[in-house]
């Protein structure tokens, strides 16, 4: 989503990610890396009697993919800034295909190098439903770092 250094946004601007299929895999390694266990995740027999009726994928792996989707330019983003408003407003299954939504909502001067860009980022499944929405901020160099490979 940001393709450009940061006195080239403009707010409205959007964009559509290419899709990411949620696997099994996925959810086992996020349950090692983050010790998020919860039966709700990892045990088949006990999601059986939830709610849903079978295993959710954990809304932070949700939010790790979704966010990654948009795409990061090295050379414009200096870093991540922030997310405000997280919701998980559907869930999302293992085997669902994510795809991220995106639009420039706000643009905010941070010194003399940088700005504050802020995204309504959506995560969008297969079946068209919205799974999670965030004002996602990112601080962007106004000019593009440029290093040279021996460095």
């Amino acid at each position: 989503m940001v393709d450009a250094p940061y006195g080239e946004l403009v707010v409205g601007a959007r964009r559509r990610s290419r899709g990411r299929t949620i696997t099994e895999t996925d959810v086992v390694s996020f349950c090692m890396l983050t010790g998020n266990w919860l039966e709700l995740h990892s045990n088949v027999e006990y999601a059986k009697h939830t709610l849903y009726g079978q295993r959710l994928v954990q809304g932070s792996l949700v939010f790790s993919i979704v966010n990654a989707l948009i795409g990061f330019d090295p050379e414009l983003i200096e870093a991540f800034y922030g997310a405000d408003r997280l919701r998980f407003t559907k869930p999302t299954f293992i085997g669902d295909t994510l795809h991220a939504e995106s639009e420039i909502a706000a643009l905010r001067d941070k010194g003399g190098r940088h700005g504050v860009v802020t995204l309504d980022l959506r995560g969008v499944n297969q079946r068209g439903e919205v799974v999670m929405t965030c004002e996602f901020s990112l601080l962007v160099r106004r000019q593009r770092l440029l290093v040279s490979a021996t460095v």
